[in-house]
C-alpha cells in the first residue's frame, strides 16, 4: 500500500494503495464586505468542485467582490458590461495560480433573496460553477449546460447543500 506523509510526518494510507493528492491551494481575497461564508467554507467548496472535476491539486485564487467590480471585469475581458454572477480565469503557471474565480457577493445575496434560498448556498453554487469551468466544464450549448448543471448538483449534494427547489436555467 502506498502512503503519503501527513501532518508532522505521520504516514497516512491512500485509498486502495494510491497516493493522496495534495489539496488545492485556495487563496481568498475579499473586496466586498458582507461575504458571510468563512474562508474555511470557501476553501472546502472550491476543493470539492476541483476534486470532482479532476484537478484536486490546482492552485486557485478566489476574489469575492461587488457587482460593479465584476461588471468591469466582464466588460474588459468578455466584452459585456452587464453585471454577472461569476467569472473564472485560467491563469497558467506565471502568477503561481492555475486559475482565479471572481464572484459577485451582491449578485449572490440578491438572487438568493429572489429565489428563497440561503445566501451561502447561492454563493457556493457560484464557487462550484467557477471551479468547474477551470476543470474544463462549459455551459455555452444545451448539452454542455446540462452536464455542468448535473456536476454542480453533485458537488453541492456532497457538500450537504439541499437541492435547489427552482434550479437555475
Amino acid at each position: 500500500m502506498n502512503s503519503t506523509r501527513g501532518p508532522r510526518g505521520a504516514r497516512r494510507a491512500g485509498k486502495r494503495g494510491e497516493k493522496r493528492a495534495r489539496p488545492a491551494a485556495v487563496r481568498i481575497t475579499r473586496l466586498k464586505r458582507g461575504a458571510a461564508s468563512s474562508d474555511r467554507a470557501v476553501r472546502r467548496i472550491v476543493r470539492a468542485a476541483l476534486a470532482f472535476g479532476g484537478r484536486p491539486e490546482a492552485s486557485i485564487g478566489v476574489v469575492l467582490m461587488g457587482d460593479a467590480a465584476l461588471a468591469e471585469l466582464h466588460a474588459r475581458f468578455l466584452g459585456d458590461p452587464s453585471p454577472t454572477d461569476v467569472i473564472a480565469f485560467e491563469l497558467g503557471e506565471d502568477g503561481g495560480l492555475d486559475g482565479e474565480i471572481c464572484c459577485s457577493v451582491d449578485c449572490a445575496r440578491r438572487v438568493a433573496r429572489e429565489r428563497g434560498v440561503p445566501f451561502e448556498r447561492e454563493l457556493a453554487l457560484y464557487l462550484v460553477h467557477g471551479a468547474l469551468h477551470l476543470c474544463g466544464f462549459e455551459d455555452d450549448v444545451p448539452r454542455a449546460r446540462r452536464r455542468m448543471r448535473a456536476a454542480e448538483r453533485a458537488v453541492l449534494e456532497v457538500l450537504g447543500y439541499p437541492e435547489d427547489p427552482l434550479p437555475h436555467p
